[in-house]
């Protein structure tokens, strides 16, 4: 007697490698990707000249408070995207000198990615043989974040830092004059580095309204 014909596998087997596939090469990781290289190109793009912030000649002492705040917001305007990058890059070497919390936000983006924003659909969390859905997964990890960002040093390191940073911005604002800088009024406020926040954002947030 002939043996019967095996039925082919592929369908089955493509299958179980997209379910098995990692997080970080799924296509909502590659696009995201994507998106946050494509956003962070454009916005240096339009990132001021380094010698013009720092030009000397340009500064000197504001005579009033209400000329101080129309020096920062028209300096913003025009070098918002310097100024956002000075802000990061003083939380930067604000972690870098901490590393213990340093990776202890790695983790916590690690675990956001990994279970929850770039997780496949049909691949459950399971934690010691038990088996957490969409929602329990969401509440573990906001509780975590909270404990992080708000009980331990790392949320006043975060804040410390930034701070640091908004006060040198808002100095140089308040002590470079701002008559020479040749604005576009009609330029939208939110172009550049900054537009790459709200495009982050929304990104990041697809995923999280999809499993909801």
């Amino acid at each position: 007697m002939s043996a019967p014909p095996t039925l082919p596998q592929s369908t089955n087997t493509a299958a179980a490698g997209s379910a098995s596939q990692p997080p970080i090469a799924t296509p909502a990781f590659r696009s995201f990707i994507s998106r946050l290289s494509s956003s962070l190109r454009q916005g240096f793009s339009q990132r001021r000249p380094w010698t013009e912030l720092a030009d000397r000649s340009s500064f000197s002492k504001p005579e009033s408070l209400t000329e101080a705040y129309s020096r920062i917001r028209k300096n913003f305007n025009y070098f918002r995207v310097n100024y956002v990058t000075l802000i990061v890059f003083a939380v930067a070497v604000s972690l870098i000198t901490h590393p213990f919390s340093l990776l202890v936000l790695l983790g916590l983006l690690a675990s956001w990615c990994f279970l929850y924003l770039f997780r496949p659909a049909d691949q459950p969390v399971i934690f010691y043989g038990r088996t957490f859905n969409d929602k329990e997964t969401l509440g573990l990890l906001t509780a975590l974040t909270i404990f992080v960002v708000f009980l331990t040093s790392v949320g006043s390191l975060l804040i410390s830092a930034s701070m640091v940073g908004l006060a040198i911005v808002c100095a140089h604002g308040a002590f470079r004059m701002p008559e020479d800088l040749f604005l576009d009024e009609q330029e939208p406020g939110s172009t550049g580095l900054l537009s790459f926040l709200g495009g982050a954002a929304t990104s990041a947030a697809a995923p999280v309204v999809s499993r909801v």
